[in-house]
């Protein structure tokens, strides 16, 4: 008989923080591969454990038992999302390793099924706190893979020292997010490249340093 890893919870005690292996590994991938689905599909608000359950081929008690509710299949997806994202680019400059970060953005607020997921976990977020903060988890892991691109152009005398590295990486994507989620207007490669011009402009000007305390 294969081993499960035990089911654990983060510190706030949410269902569906695993760290999978053998079959508990075969169980997630299923049942989050079927939320995604649903997500893509119908949005948040059609998302039902039965349902999921019964996509991925896996028993309703199990589902519940995991993760609760539809909002910790939610917030576990958003997880996963975070744990399988890509390293943050080292093209050498930083214009060149913004450029690269808002690029990657663009391509995931403009591809039909990634968006889809997108919108519908921001609408989650909205609604229930544990999708909130498995939300702001996700973006703290995907600012935290691009604050090395930062403080490597730092150290290179690219822009000055005492920069907040993760401030600049949220200046590039923040216009891209507001006109997906807020303005819902479509974004293009030029919206993309003025994101990153206008956020390393800003900090080779150190509109980004920290306040002296």
């Amino acid at each position: 008989m294969e081993q499960e890893s035990r089911l654990s919870t983060d510190p706030q005690g949410t269902p569906g923080t695993l760290r999978p292996g053998g079959r508990t590994a075969k169980v997630r991938a299923a049942a989050l591969e079927a939320t995604r689905e649903t997500l893509i599909a119908q949005g948040f608000h059609a998302l039902n454990m039965d349902r999921v359950a019964a996509a991925a081929g896996v028993g309703r008690t199990t589902v519940y038992r995991r993760w609760g509710s539809s909002a910790g299949l939610v917030a576990d997806l958003l997880r996963e999302m975070a744990e399988q994202s890509v390293p943050g680019a080292d093209t050498g400059t930083l214009e060149g390793d913004l450029r690269a970060n808002a690029a990657l953005v663009l391509e995931a607020l403009t591809d039909p099924r990634s968006s889809a997921v997108f919108q519908a976990v921001i609408a989650a977020a909205a609604c229930d706190a544990e999708c909130a903060t498995a939300l702001n988890g996700f973006y703290a892991t995907r600012i935290g893979a691009w604050v090395p691109c930062v403080e490597r152009a730092a150290a290179r005398g690219e822009i000055p020292a005492g920069t907040e590295a993760a401030e600049v990486v949220r200046a590039v994507s923040a216009p891209l997010y507001y006109r997906f989620a807020i303005s819902r207007e479509p974004l293009t490669t030029a919206d993309a490249e003025r994101a990153a011009t206008a956020a390393l402009t800003a900090a080779r000007a150190g509109a980004y340093r920290r306040a002296p305390h």
